[in-house]
């Protein structure tokens, strides 16, 4: 399998991600041990579908086009970055703590814990990783 191939497919996941992400804490209910602000999952949705846009736009226009160009491609990866960071912060709902007026963790129908957290924020940073790595390589 080719780098690009992988770069789309990271693409994709990604995009996956950023709609469940949106989809799960859109509520007040949100699992969790603790509540983040609301800014945080709408900042990640921003960010990642500029990302997502306009990465796409890197990976299809050709080199000379402004859409192809190297700013455009700094920007998305900018914003691929400042997802992958959001993402790290909604996960810091699952920190574990101790004491006596910490409130239990709460559950929603969609896992029993941080495990689809844990894959899908982990696996953005891992993403954005290449992602950086392919745009600074000219690899796409």
């Amino acid at each position: 399998m080719s780098f690009p191939i992988v770069v789309w497919i990271l693409t994709a996941l990604a995009a996956v991600a950023i709609v469940l992400t949106r989809l799960r804490l859109k509520g007040d209910g949100a699992a969790g041990q603790f509540a983040i602000s609301r800014r945080v999952p709408l900042a990640h949705f921003v960010a990642g579908v500029l990302a997502l846009v306009l990465w796409s736009g890197v990976l299809v226009a050709p080199e000379d086009s402004f859409v192809g160009g190297p700013l455009i491609g700094i920007v998305a990866i900018a914003c691929w970055w400042v997802t992958a960071i959001c993402g790290l912060l909604i996960l810091a709902r699952w920190l574990p703590s101790r004491g006596r007026h910490v409130p239990a963790a709460a559950g929603d129908s969609w896992s029993d814990g941080p495990g689809l957290s844990l894959l899908a924020h982990l696996g953005m940073v891992v993403g954005v990783l290449v992602f950086t790595y392919a745009y600074l390589t000219a690899a796409v």
